[in-house]
């Protein structure tokens, strides 16, 4: 089987610069985002990809090696993708990925150890939103699910409730494994790195030691928010046996406007115009995100072009200074004529004389040379 190409799986040139890299990296990771594509296999496959590519090529030494000598070079690297790793350990390991570019993990996998939890304290959940939502936020109600600990084993996933130490790993949750000269860790298979394991399961929770309940909440959507941010609600969401209980991070995806287009804090409006009102520079009225706003045409306007109307875009949902919005007009002309339409629009170039013609002109003196050249 062939392995997949790291810059092919990014989407990028060979020789592209690490800023590329971390863009197309942003551009992939939130595409296949495991919260944007739940129960989604193919997708959750691509994400880890995308993360193992973005470990080897965003690291300068192991890019070189991989230009070089492929996937298999960076084996006595220690870099052995994700293989052979538990589903867990690879969800921190992209939650630390994710981290490192975005400002924080994606599933709240980097949670608090030591709670006695079997499963991860903080929790993610998504959110579509509207874009009216969005631009000037909202309150909306949220449904999802959290763990807590078993109440029939407190916890433990055991029947009687008692735990002992894994003797496959001594307890440590990982097991080493040697490979030449080097020597890696990978998590124990017995007891999946909680280090402990269990006699009898619980028949209640069947050994996970946990239950599910689902519950609501209002969340309060602030201004500004955009598509791909995240809100972190405290003390919403997995609860340990020590009563410790993570955070919800909330990640927003935003509706496009039939009319509005989003580019960070500006706002782009296309225009049509009518070629008439182009040529005599009217001033027409557009919307805005608040209201309506007066558009003065100049005289003989131009097709694409662009007017910027300071602080009428999105409040920054950080600083809460105000974006643009940018009016961008489209020349239109009418489909089709009438023959009184084209007798008088033929009267109004022809008011211009020459200035109608400026073809004539311009190419007189080309007509001239290109007779001189068929003279013998």
């Amino acid at each position: 089987m062939a392995e997949l190409d790291y810059y092919e799986i990014l989407q990028i040139e060979r020789g592209c610069s690490q800023e590329e890299i971390k863009k197309a990296y942003r551009k992939m990771a939130l595409k296949y985002h495991p919260d944007r594509n739940p129960d989604d296999k193919e997708a959750e496959e691509k994400f880890k990809l995308v993360n193992e590519a973005y470990q080897v090529l965003s690291d300068e030494k192991k890019r070189s090696i991989y230009d070089r000598y492929g996937k298999s070079g960076l084996e006595g690297t220690g870099f052995h993708g994700f293989e052979g790793q538990s589903y867990e350990d690879i969800m921190d390991d992209l939650s630390a990925i994710f981290e490192s570019v975005f400002g924080g993990g994606f599933t709240g996998a980097r949670s608090r150890k030591g709670s006695g939890a079997k499963y991860n304290l903080d929790l993610s959940a998504q959110m579509q939103i509207g874009f009216k939502e969005a631009v000037f936020g909202a309150e909306k109600e949220l449904r999802y699910r959290y763990k807590k600990p078993c109440e029939a084993c407190a916890g433990t996933g055991a029947e009687d409730r008692s735990v002992k130490r894994c003797e496959y790993c001594n307890g440590q949750g990982q097991v080493y494994m040697r490979q030449g000269f080097m020597t890696y860790a990978q998590t124990c298979p017995q007891c999946h790195g909680s280090g402990e394991t269990i006699g009898q399961k619980c028949k209640r929770c069947a050994g996970k030691g946990y239950e599910e309940v689902e519950t609501t909440i209002t969340v309060e959507i602030p201004e500004g928010v955009d598509d791909g941010n995240r809100l972190r609600i405290p003390n919403a969401g997995n609860i340990a046996p020590d009563g410790r209980r993570g955070d919800l991070y909330i990640t927003f995806y935003v509706d496009e406007d039939e009319h509005f287009i989003r580019h960070g804090d500006d706002i782009y409006l296309e225009v049509p115009v009518f070629f008439t009102q182009a040529l005599l520079g009217e001033t027409i009225e557009i919307p805005t995100l608040r209201g309506k706003k007066e558009l003065k045409l100049p005289q003989g306007a131009k097709d694409k072009e662009q007017f910027v109307f300071r602080h009428e875009g999105v409040r920054n949902v950080h600083s809460g200074q105000m974006g643009n919005l940018i009016a961008q007009i489209r020349i239109v002309y009418p489909k089709s004529l009438t023959e009184r339409q084209r007798e008088l629009l033929s009267e109004l170039q022809e008011s211009f004389g020459i200035e109608s013609k400026p073809h004539e002109s311009m190419f007189e003196s080309v007509f001239e040379k290109i007779k001189g050249w068929f003279k013998k």
